[in-house]
């Protein structure tokens, strides 16, 4: 490998192992991570995808209440665990249910990875 092949890897995997270490120092890529702001526009908007695609996916008709739980993980983009309060039409009380979605905004790109329903 030439010598400026090799100062253009070194750069790009230094870019990538800072952009992997938060204010803390700890890195983060890989290791889920509380979400602080559950009322966060982003995190609601990705229940409410799930929600969607659920509903297309399963042929159901559940409507989002709010978002209950979450956590991020960074990955190639950002995959989103969330526990999601939603209540079928005609049910008495609301469920939780765990989503997982892959996002990657950059491209546009959302993908419902699971939906499950939180068994008590």
């Amino acid at each position: 490998m030439a010598p400026k092949s090799r100062s253009i890897l070194f750069l790009l995997l230094s870019i990538l192992l800072v952009s992997s270490i938060n204010e803390a120092g700890a890195t983060f890529f890989g290791i889920w991570r509380p979400i602080n702001d559950l009322k966060d526009q982003v995190v609601e908007q990705i229940a409410k995808f799930a929600v969607t695609e659920h509903n297309k996916e399963a042929k159901t008709s559940l409507e989002f209440i709010t978002v209950v739980q979450g956590e991020t993980k960074l990955v190639s983009g950002t995959n989103y665990r969330l526990v999601i309060s939603a209540k079928d039409r005609g049910a008495a009380q609301p469920k939780n249910y765990t989503a997982v979605v892959w996002s990657r905004p950059w491209i546009k790109f959302q993908q419902l990875l699971t939906f499950d329903e939180v068994k008590v």
